[in-house]
């Protein structure tokens, strides 16, 4: 018996602990990284990255859940969910943020409506950056 496209949606790909991947990574369904990806992920699902599982590089997804390490830039069109143990070392572009106490973070972070310019080529990051931060520096003079 055939599987449809349906069922083949619902199936989490997954890169054990002790697997090392180099290159580009593009999955349709949901992805879980508990070995070591350096270069560029795509997925239009979830990304999961467990505690033992690091990416070096560009990571665009749909919604992402960091448990492990991240060297690099990441682009979440929805919900970003920093765990305790979780280290990113990058820039974050992000729909919604969560960060558990003991995440550690360091970096820059558009979010919220700014994203909706990322995608629909309005501007240069510097330029959404400036953008986001007149109304604070309004507010501060």
């Amino acid at each position: 018996m055939a599987k449809t496209m349906q069922d083949d949606a619902h199936v989490v790909n997954q890169i054990k602990s002790g697997t090392y991947i180099e290159g580009i990574v593009k999955a349709s369904g949901d992805i879980r990284i508990d070995g070591m990806l350096k270069g560029t992920l795509q997925t239009e699902g979830k990304l999961v990255i467990g505690t033992s599982g690091q990416i070096d590089g560009e990571i665009t997804c749909q919604n992402a859940e960091i448990h492990g390490v991240v060297n690099g830039k990441i682009t979440v069109n929805e919900l970003l969910f920093l765990k305790a143990s979780c280290k990113l070392l990058g820039d974050m572009v992000v729909g919604r943020l969560s960060i558990e106490a003991g995440a550690q973070f360091s970096g820059s972070c558009v979010m919220g409506n700014a994203v909706k310019g990322l995608y629909n080529g309005q501007g240069t990051t510097q330029e959404r950056r400036t953008e986001i931060r007149k109304p604070a520096d309004q507010a501060i003079s």
